[in-house]
């Protein structure tokens, strides 16, 4: 139950923290070139780590790749452009890392196993 919690604060600071301090603190295109750092590479690489944090236990963690998803939305929802739907596609997106990355991992404990 503690991994999990402490997987789920390192994703809401990730998607929600991070995101928020880009708003309020960098100024000008600085502040859109860092939303694309976030958008296009620690946001896919947060889904892909909760995926595999997930796929080493997936029935007690199968939810954190769905919570990376949601905590995403909310977050871009919040401070962005509520009910915008690119978002959407993103979080579809990480959502598929998330599982692919899940599934991965759980393929390769099993394999181990063997």
């Amino acid at each position: 139950m503690k991994k999990n919690l402490i997987c789920a604060a390192i994703s809401a600071v990730i998607m929600l923290a991070l995101p928020w301090c880009a708003v309020k603190f960098i100024q000008g295109d600085g502040g859109m070139a860092v939303c694309f750092i976030l958008f296009f590479a620690v946001d896919p690489l947060t889904a892909a780590a909760s995926g595999v944090f997930a796929g080493r236990d997936v029935r007690k963690r199968w939810f954190q790749p769905l919570l990376t998803a949601a905590l995403f939305l909310a977050g871009t929802w919040l401070l962005f452009d509520p009910g915008e739907t690119a978002f959407l596609l993103y979080a579809g997106i990480y959502l598929a890392v998330g599982c692919a990355a899940m599934a991965a991992a759980r393929l390769v404990k099993a394999k181990r196993a063997r």
